[in-house]
């Protein structure tokens, strides 16, 4: 190799050692006949110093023009610092090379940024040069960060008797929640394969083949509008089990939880995961997905409001809707009632059409410009419920069920951050299950599957099937990590006339399901075993332990919120030859 060492390898016990180190020119010091130079790999940082009495003039020279980012070679002696420029802030900051020459290697351009500034670009800017974002200290700590988490993982289901099997990224277009992207079959003219949402119906194959066991990184690609912690394309720690249920399940993926805090933070997570069914989540939080760091659980005073006067309340109650606060414990001083009002504006986002409160004043009584309109014994009965104290401000929301839930949960976790109700290095992981088996389309009636069509219904509600299918749960679990969703899955549909009743559900008839999903519905008529497997987001479980909050900054080539690659320029134009061996063409856009 072109080097002996790194350069975050030396230490004072390397002193008077004959050493070659390789790497970019983080930055350079001219101190008057001598350059110093801190040179850094992908280990660190060493402090490099070309001068007299081992560099001549023109060494000095050289090392004077050398620009920064720059790729160098220097061949040296590790010495002592000087006494008082040691620098404690580096692994190697008791030391030095001092080197009779330098070699450049490949000279940088000016660059738009340098990987050390403190001041950061634009984020567009940074994906266009992602190969100089990438040299950031805090990027290289999150791909680092990545790599440990992804074989911690391989790791522990390797130890569980896993077996890791590749699924196709070329298959079928079938329907699972979100647009499919679509690859052109050059071979077949007019069809079209379709790249995997999941390997949802692969993973259930193996398990009619008696893998027993699998397991798989797996990428991922869905066509749907994008967010701070969503990608189009996406990498999913993916696995199917045999012969199981949701606990075994939920009860293995725990092990990995704890695995993973212990290994990767050094934090001691207590087994089992806490447990809360999805009706108790919307209740207690209006989210399936409560971030558990901070409490300032929803409350229900609908009872109360039916007998108050408030026209807004009571008329909320009457008409068979829900009238829902928060508690903030000690806010009433925090929060102006400029404040309140952009409070106000801010859950309207949300579909509110406005925000009640009161503050607990030291004589215990509640205050607003609404309390006029309640009789002290409703107040009363409010702050019972509502457990308010001197110092702290109720809010509520009157509205339908969705809306308060929406409203809420998102006043709760704007709240959450601005009290600074939990700090940045909290874990909080738990589980999420008896989820709803369907959700309803208001404008058609229709039914559609709140996970895929494969998921089993909980044995106690088969016949809600028939029945009540709003009322029918699935055997379905989501593990949340600090309010997001971190991991999903069911355990699935394995006889016949349970599909056929769910198929039916969704309208999906019997020539529709034999041509989507024909391939999986045989195999399950060939001894498919009960089954079941969770898929848990990689990127998204880098992005909540690293502590970020966006999921651009653990992956290492992302998509802009508009689905395009600024480094590459894709999606990008094919020429015409192209598109005619494919059989395509492409139509204009009107124009408006």
């Amino acid at each position: 190799m072109l080097r002996t060492h790194t350069c975050g390898e030396l230490r004072k016990e390397h002193v008077g050692t004959e050493v070659t180190l390789c790497g970019w020119v983080e930055n350079k010091r001219d101190h008057g006949g001598a350059v110093f130079i801190d040179l850094r790999d992908r280990y660190g940082l060493t402090q490099v110093v070309i001068g007299p009495p081992e560099a001549d003039q023109a060494q000095i020279d050289v090392a004077g023009h050398v620009s920064a980012e720059s790729v160098i070679l220097v061949r040296g002696k590790v010495a002592d610092r000087l006494e008082g420029k040691t620098n404690d802030k580096l692994d190697t900051g008791a030391i030095e090379v001092r080197c009779p020459q330098l070699e450049i290697l490949n000279a940088c351009q000016t660059p738009p940024f340098t990987p050390g500034q403190t001041d950061l670009p634009g984020e567009d800017l940074r994906l266009k040069y992602r190969f100089l974002d990438l040299r950031r200290p805090e990027m290289l700590r999150g791909m680092v960060l990545r790599s440990k988490i992804v074989k911690t993982m391989r790791d522990y289901f390797a130890e569980h008797d896993f077996i890791d099997v590749e699924t196709p990224i070329l298959g079928r277009s079938t329907p699972e929640g979100a647009r499919d992207y679509l690859v052109p079959s050059r071979v077949h003219p007019g069809s079209f394969y379709a790249l995997p949402q999941s390997p949802q119906l692969y993973k259930q194959i193996l398990m009619v083949a008696g893998f027993d066991r699998y397991v798989q990184v797996a990428k991922c690609f869905r066509d749907e509008d994008l967010r701070a912690d969503r990608q189009p394309e996406f990498t999913q720690l993916d696995l199917e089990m045999s012969f199981v249920d949701a606990d075994d399940i939920m009860g293995l993926i725990d092990g990995l939880v704890a695995r993973t805090a212990k290994e990767i933070l050094g934090k001691e997570i207590s087994l089992p995961l806490p447990r809360m069914t999805y009706d108790e989540a919307m209740r207690r939080y209006g989210h399936d997905a409560p971030d558990l760091r901070f409490g300032m659980e929803i409350v229900d005073v609908t009872a109360v409001a039916k007998k108050t006067e408030f026209r807004v309340f009571r008329a909320t109650a009457d008409a068979g809707n829900f009238v829902r606060g928060l508690r903030a414990v000690g806010a009433a001083e925090k929060y102006s009632r400029r404040q309140i009002d952009e409070l106000t504006e801010f859950v309207k986002e949300f579909g509110a059409k406005g925000l009640a409160w009161f503050r607990v004043e030291e004589d215990g009584s509640l205050w607003s410009p609404v309390a006029k309109n309640f009789d002290a014994e409703h107040l009363a009965e409010i702050k019972a419920l509502m457990d308010g104290q001197p110092g702290d401000l109720l809010m509520f929301l009157a509205d339908s069920w969705e809306v308060t839930c929406k409203g809420l949960n998102a006043l709760r976790k704007r709240l959450g951050a601005e009290l600074e109700l939990y700090s940045s290095d909290q874990l909080n992981c738990s589980w999420i299950t008896e989820f709803p088996m369907f959700e309803q389309d208001e404008e058609t009636g229709r039914w559609n599957a709140m996970h895929h069509p494969f998921t089993a219904p909980l044995a106690s509600d088969l016949d809600q099937l028939d029945s009540d299918p709003r009322a029918c749960r699935a055997q379905a679990y989501d593990l949340v990590i600090n309010g997001s969703e971190a991991g999903g899955g069911t355990i699935r549909i394995h006889d016949q006339q349970t599909q056929s009743k769910v198929f039916e559900l969704l309208g999906i008839d019997e020539a529709t399901a034999e041509d989507r999903f024909g391939f999986l519905l045989n195999a399950l008529r060939y001894g498919a075993p009960p089954h079941g497997g969770i898929a848990l987001g990689i990127d998204r479980w880098v992005m909540l332990i690293a502590g970020l909050e966006n999921i651009r900054e653990v992956i290492a080539f992302p998509k802009t919120q508009k689905a395009s690659d600024l480094m590459t320029a894709a999606p990008g134009q094919v020429d015409a030859d192209q598109l005619t061996e494919l059989h395509l063409r492409t139509l204009a856009k009107k124009s408006e």
